[in-house]
């Protein structure tokens, strides 16, 4: 059975960066961004690709079935048994489509959620700082953020009544963040 992490975090909040050096870490370990994984499409520029360019140039929800299946393919297609998602679910309807998903599978369980808490003024500055893509300004940053807390609440107290979660600060440094999160996990296996 695969055991599946997902971490939560505002954008900027670090979530893709401690996963990573998580993974890379710990080679028993396969970590999948969900926003690497949308952005690689569109840079591909698939019909797929394309579809979700429409979402994400503007700092909107790429729709469900589209990230699901993303998601699933990736947990199936890994080599390890333990699995990090960072950047899901953004939303109740992907919270609960995941969750059903996992009920109706016997091959994966949620294991955790790890949210990495950090203030806006921090996620601001980290996001503008990067500018990856177009997607990276003032006012993208804003409906994203909006997007992202919108839900959370509902996300924070869904994952509490199961008692999975687990909320990092995001405002240490990444030794820090990446050091209490991999002993977090590790403590989960």
């Amino acid at each position: 059975m695969k055991k599946l992490f997902l971490i939560i975090g505002a954008p900027g909040s670090g979530k893709t960066t401690d996963a990573e050096l998580i993974a890379k870490n710990n080679e028993h370990i396969s970590h999948y961004s969900t926003g690497d994984m949308l952005r690689a499409e569109v840079a591909r520029n698939t019909p797929r690709g394309q579809e979700i360019n429409k979402y994400t140039s503007k700092g909107e929800i790429v729709p469900i079935a589209i990230v699901i299946e993303t998601i699933v393919n990736a947990i199936k297609a890994s080599k390890n048994n333990l699995v990090i998602i960072d950047g899901y679910p953004r939303s109740i309807e992907q919270m609960m489509e995941l969750d059903r998903y996992l009920q109706e599978s016997s091959d994966v369980k949620l294991t955790s959620v790890i949210e990495v808490e950090v203030d806006e003024e921090t996620a601001r500055d980290r996001v503008l700082g990067r500018a990856r893509g177009e997607d990276d300004n003032n006012e993208v940053f804003d409906n994203r953020m909006k997007v992202y807390m919108e839900p959370l609440e509902e996300i924070r107290s869904f994952y509490n009544s199961k008692d999975l979660l687990k909320v990092i600060s995001g405002k240490g440094t990444i030794d820090e963040i990446v050091s209490e999160m991999e002993s977090f996990i590790k403590a989960r296996i």
